[in-house]
């Protein structure tokens, strides 16, 4: 028995068109899921989708803005009509609008933060867990973010944000593990995203995040996409309520 494979179950990802949720689409796909990618723009959507495809795995495409629920709704309903069920969610897709101190942050920069990285994780949770809970079988994945974890200068609302998420993955986790569902995070450190990408360009900041790092490199997408799949699959049965951190050490370094 191979604990990993998810060969039959559908797997929604949003923001799955590039960085983390390209490589955790591509890596569920690869074990046997039947992906929906799914960002903003449809054409990005397409090109990830036909690229699945073309590597022998099975994927759609739907594009979804996150703040909009009406849209997650749709996302939802073209699933189930195209794939027939959701089997795991992965709520991947995020926003920070703002760089600097909170103390001059707009408001409206704040309410996005939250309304995309928690509040729209919220929604689409909720629109397929009672189909799971019917099924007596389904898995939730927020990616967070180590963030979530630590105190920020520069990207606090963006860290409150994150933090929420992992409240929010305990939270559904008592709410449905009656049901056998399993919601976790997965917290990353700095990876060589387009969303991160002001960090990892910038010279200094990473000499000095790989300086501090144990593994002595920061992330790639590639890093990310398995452990969405051990969360998804028999192999992380068990495993629900939890953040796994994966930054290479540096939030153990001191």
């Amino acid at each position: 028995m191979n604990a990993f494979r998810l060969d039959g179950k559908v797997a929604v990802i949003t923001g799955s068109s590039r960085g983390i949720g390209r490589s955790i689409a591509e890596h569920m796909a690869a074990y046997g899921a039947k992906v929906v990618i799914s960002s903003r723009k449809a054409p990005a959507c397409e090109e990830v989708a036909a690229a699945i495809r073309a590597q022998g795995g099975e994927a759609i495409a739907v594009p979804a803005n996150i703040a909009e629920r009406a849209q997650l709704e749709a996302l939802v309903e073209a699933t189930r009509r195209e794939l027939g069920q959701i089997d795991i969610l992965v709520c991947n897709a995020a926003s920070n609008p703002y760089f600097g101190p909170m103390a001059r942050m707009p408001d409206e920069a704040f309410h996005k933060i939250l309304q995309n990285n928690v509040v729209s994780n919220h929604w689409l949770a909720n629109l397929v867990l009672p189909e799971m809970a019917q099924r007596r079988d389904g898995v939730v994945i927020i990616v967070s973010s180590i963030g979530g974890l630590k105190g920020s200068a520069m990207l606090g609302a963006y860290c409150v944000s994150k933090a929420a998420d992992m409240q929010l993955a305990r939270n559904l986790a008592v709410e449905w593990g009656k049901h056998n569902i399993r919601v976790n995070c997965i917290a990353p450190g700095l990876v060589r995203t387009d969303f991160a990408r002001a960090l990892w360009e910038d010279p200094k900041y990473l000499e000095r995040t790989q300086a501090l790092t144990p593994l002595g490199r920061i992330g790639e997408p590639d890093d990310i996409g398995g452990i969405a799949v051990f969360l998804a699959s028999r192999a992380g049965a068990f495993v629900t309520g939890q953040t796994i951190v994966a930054d290479g050490g540096v939030t153990i370094a001191g």
